[in-house]
């Protein structure tokens, strides 16, 4: 049965990648850096189509990423995705059954994205078959502390449950085995398992909803590891998969996605929804079946917009007063990673949502994406990890979850490694004065640091001379206003963290 569920979903899919890869054409205006590694050229493409371009989308340019979730904690959006990038580095097309991580990445501007990267689900949980399409909810407990859950697709086979008391772990298994899967008496010959989407009332009770072909609805125990009702069918006609689950307001609000046949007959509404989009239900009385009411289409796939056909999940979020819609592409950011297999890429668009009603307006799919709600604070510590866009870079696991440092190199597994490196922020705003620039920094090579353009004349550069993370400290003078900064890594230079300072001691390190 595991078997059978997997292949399924994963063939279908991966005939309708080919037949659009042939299809679609990419046309956009990127700014393509050359570079080199000892005598030999790069072969394949390496660049970025957020580099330079303004692009707010893809969120992530160093890494395929798809079936978006998010959470708000102390003040940022913390967003997590099916790791597509496992997939192509291991295979041609993106047949997801070499999957075992989900990546994870985190913002507090809507520009400038923090990487903090993966979860190693198959390591937590060795039971799994392969790990997709995650779902976070968190909850406050009693000692203060807040522990958040993460239900992920265990293939097509079930539904298993992380658990950390930070959003970026370390994360443990509660089970040793799904939460829920085919095996499951009430829900045998439903389909496949998978796909949770999960949510948390104003009473505090979460709520997980699964399944394909078939839409579910349980009531989650207060452990968040179990549930408290016996899954319950929802009215879910044509459903294919991507179950979302949102609380608006004082209605419940369940999503999926449309199979892809012409859903005929349709009797919801006086408009059918095309093939793949995404429509809602809405309900106040979420455990009587009869309650949910049909809330329409908010996402067509995005191939009826004109930006290639594929799988389709959405994750519907509020952050900082505006509402957000988290879903995935295919196709932009493949040529520029030389890839061609259906691999994914998590895009970001704001959406309309009446917090009354629980209605959702249509989302129209954007290259351009959201505009940052604040600028960044240069004077503040800032991790290398965290990038508005990147090209010829690696992020590297540090010692602590969620922590990563960035080093020269290439996401791409056709391309050599690069001379150099590039991470560009936006937005980020200096004040007048003399400055001192703190780095944490290891290895051989040079940082240097320029405004609005990466060949602009440095305003501050290290060499970096030591094996051992560091820190120095420079002085240097950047101009006032609101800037793009690009920091450029040389040969074998690392860094970790990057900090402004207003003070302008005598140059000196520490740790050397």
């Amino acid at each position: 049965m595991k078997v059978t569920g997997l292949n399924c979903k994963s063939t279908f899919l991966y005939y309708l990648y080919l037949c659009e890869m042939k299809r679609i054409t990419v046309i956009i205006a990127t700014l393509t850096l050359c570079f080199s590694c000892g005598e030999k050229k790069v072969d394949c493409p390496l660049s970025s189509p957020k580099f330079g371009t303004g692009l707010a989308n893809p969120v992530l340019d160093h890494l395929f990423c798809a079936d978006p979730t998010a959470i708000e904690h102390d003040g940022r959006l913390y967003v997590y995705g099916t790791n597509d990038h496992e997939q192509y580095q291991k295979a041609d097309t993106n047949t997801y059954e070499k999957i075992k991580t989900l990546a994870m990445m985190s913002t507090d501007d809507m520009a400038n994205w923090t990487y903090h990267g993966l979860i190693p689900t198959g390591e937590i949980a060795p039971w799994i078959i392969a790990s997709w399409a995650p779902s976070i909810i968190s909850v406050p407990k009693a000692d203060g502390s807040t522990l958040f859950s993460l239900y992920f697709s265990n293939s097509g086979w079930g539904v298993g449950v992380l658990q950390a008391k930070s959003p970026v772990g370390p994360w443990t298994s509660p089970l040793e085995t799904s939460l829920i899967d085919q095996g499951t008496e009430s829900v045998k010959g439903s389909g496949a398992i998978f796909d949770p989407g999960a949510a948390v009332d104003e009473n505090g009770d979460a709520w997980l909803s699964f399944g394909a072909t078939q839409g579910w609805l349980a009531k989650l125990g207060p452990d968040l590891h179990s549930l408290e009702t016996t899954p319950m069918k929802l009215p879910t006609p044509f459903h294919f998969e991507a179950n979302e689950l949102n609380y608006i307001g004082n209605t419940y609000v369940y999503t999926y996605n449309l199979d892809w046949t012409e859903h005929k007959p349709w009797t919801l509404s006086a408009d059918v929804p095309g093939i793949c989009s995404i429509v809602s239900l809405k309900s106040r009385t979420p455990l009587d079946a009869s309650s949910w009411k049909y809330g329409g289409m908010y996402f067509k796939n995005p191939g009826l917009n004109g930006m290639g056909y594929g799988n389709n999940h959405t994750h519907i979020h509020k952050y900082q007063g505006k509402w957000y819609l988290l879903y995935h592409l295919t196709g932009l950011l493949e040529p520029h990673l030389g890839a061609h297999g259906g691999f994914r890429s998590i895009y970001i668009d704001e959406i309309e949502v009446d917090e009354t009603t629980g209605d959702i307006r249509e989302c129209i799919p954007t290259h351009k994406g959201v505009s940052p709600i604040r600028n960044l604070d240069p004077y503040k510590v800032q991790s290398a990890a965290t990038a508005a866009a990147t090209i010829g870079i690696s992020f590297l696991q540090a010692d602590e979850p969620g922590h990563m440092t960035a080093a020269v190199g290439t996401p791409s597994k056709e391309a050599a490694k690069p001379e150099k490196g590039i991470l560009e922020l936006r937005n980020v705003e200096f004040i007048e004065g003399g400055h001192s620039l703190t780095c944490r920094a290891a290895g051989k090579g040079r940082i240097s640091f320029s405004l609005d353009s990466p060949n602009a004349p440095a305003f501050a550069t290290l060499s970096c001379s030591g094996a051992s993370w560091y820190t120095e400290t420079v002085s240097c003078t950047p101009a006032p206003g609101v800037h793009t900064l690009y920091i450029t890594l040389s040969a074998d230079a690392r860094l970790d963290t990057w900090q402004f300072n207003t003070s302008v001691p005598g140059n000196y390190n520490e740790d050397r």
